[in-house]
């Protein structure tokens, strides 16, 4: 459920305020549409403004249907306007986490087949690592709209790769897309500068933060990669993978102390021009962009043995009934070159659509940073996350511990703390798990799975009637 909360912690902090718009009022010699949909997205004020463009060329060429834009600023804002009664829009955005909790809630309608009617060739037309974060019981729950791979940013005035092999330091080859574990660490050291105040590596001690690191040495993060009972990073490769990451990542002199975290996050360092290198994602760029004087780009995340890394995913969904073939009209008409490129254009979203997102929509290259195509190099590296609906509360039982592993003074061996980990994530995601004596059960809530009490959860069936709404919602 740690997964879900994404999306019903998401789909869950309403501003109370959604916004329309998209939808023309039909005049006094023209008769109303027979169809009316409501296209339900959240995001920034730019992708917003795209969502409308997309509307209203809809609106143009539709005879009979017409959509009306239903906008909320964050997921979460989304879920609380729908738990308090709001209907589910016709068409929404949603992450993939919360893809188990929509199934289970009967709020979603396979989309292959009616994209395949209108002619979409799904083989190389699209990213495959998206087309299968949102496949379930053989069928394409969602139609992925983004995929944004976890990437590092890192500051080209504290990391100059020319001056560095200059001086005869390992620096990443050829392009200088990706780097390894020794080119990493170098880099880290010519960042962190004493006199200066600067720091070349922030890395939260988180699972996703992680989690890179044990799949790049070969290591598993799960028991088993579609239903997990528990985390998996006492196994050896994980410890192995695990102890080389931590003999850079712990490093005082490279990483941001304790002391420096409790005063600023690593991406407030990072905008201050104080630290070497962050992780994030694409819809980082626009805020960094906004930074005076902070010059940036984009790099892999270092490679023990192969490269991997975890990525956030973002689909279009139908909810069931209604007018489905009015919906996929949309869907088709969202999925289009065009449509995709005016959400690209925004800077936060990498298109999973192949001819956009090598396109000087998504590439920008005036703009920082100069190598963006590393997004899209890197999303066949991204390690899908098991879809359970048990993930939820995952990272409030171990997280504290991983904090451990990054912080712990003297830690000659992981082997005894990456066993506390694997049996306090059991709490969570064994639904059968009995504790071991002494052991705590790392449920904050106390619950069998960790979720707060009280968090919110999307209603239990579709909340559209049989036929599209009036729009006016």
């Amino acid at each position: 459920m740690l997964v879900v909360l994404g999306l019903v912690a998401a789909l869950a902090a309403c501003t109370g305020d959604g916004g329309s718009d998209g939808e023309p009022e039909p005049s006094a010699t023209t008769s109303a549409p027979s169809v009316r949909l409501t296209v339900g997205v959240y995001g920034s004020a730019p992708e917003i403004a795209a969502w409308k463009a997309v509307v209203r060329t809809f609106n143009a060429a539709a005879t009979s249907s017409q959509a009306t834009l239903k906008t909320w600023p964050s997921r979460a804002a989304m879920v609380a306007d729908v738990e308090s009664g709001t209907p589910m829009p016709d068409l929404y955005l949603a992450d993939r986490r919360d893809l188990p909790e929509l199934r289970d809630r009967q709020l979603t309608q396979p989309v292959f087949d009616l994209l395949d009617a209108r002619g979409i060739s799904f083989g190389d037309e699209f990213q495959a690592t998206a087309l299968r974060a949102f496949t379930a019981d053989d069928n394409l729950q969602c139609m992925p709209y983004s995929a944004s791979p976890m990437v590092m940013y890192y500051n080209t005035d504290l990391i100059d790769f020319d001056r560095m092999s200059l001086r005869g330091l390992p620096v990443p080859d050829g392009e200088r897309l990706g780097w390894d574990l020794e080119e990493f660490a170098a880099a880290a050291r010519f960042a962190s500068r004493p006199q200066r105040g600067t720091k070349g590596i922030g890395i939260e001690p988180t699972l996703r933060s992680l989690a890179p690191f044990v799949y790049s040495g070969g290591g598993q993060v799960f028991d088993d990669p579609s239903d997990p009972t528990s985390l998996a990073l006492s196994d050896d490769d994980s410890q192995q993978a695990l102890t080389q990451a931590l003999e850079v990542l712990r490093d005082p002199q490279l990483s941001l102390t304790q002391e420096q975290l409790a005063k600023a996050t690593p991406e407030q360092w990072f905008k201050r021009g104080k630290l070497g290198v962050l992780e994030g994602f694409r819809d980082l760029t626009p805020e960094l962009r906004r930074v005076d004087g902070l010059r940036f780009d984009t790099i892999s995340l270092p490679r023990i043995d192969d490269y991997a890394t975890v990525g956030d995913f973002t689909g279009l969904c139908l909810t069931p009934g209604g007018a489905i073939n009015k919906k996929a009209d949309f869907l088709f008409h969202a999925i289009s070159d065009e449509s995709f490129s005016r959400l690209a254009d925004t800077g936060y979203v990498v298109p999973v659509k192949t001819s956009v997102a090598r396109s000087q929509a998504f590439l920008q290259s005036l703009r920082q940073p100069e190598h963006a195509s590393i997004f899209n190099a890197t999303i066949d590296s991204i390690q899908l996350s098991p879809l359970s609906d048990r993930l939820a509360g995952l990272g409030d039982a171990v997280d504290p511990l991983l904090s451990e592993l990054l912080t712990t003074p003297v830690l000659e061996d992981v082997g005894p703390l990456t066993e506390q980990i694997d049996e306090v994530s059991r709490s969570v995601l064994d639904p059968d798990y009995t504790p071991s004596p002494g052991v705590p059960s790392g449920s904050p809530s106390g619950s069998p799975t960790g979720s707060p009490s009280g968090s919110p959860r999307l209603p239990s069936s579709p909340t559209v009637p049989p036929e599209p709404g009036d729009g006016d919602s």
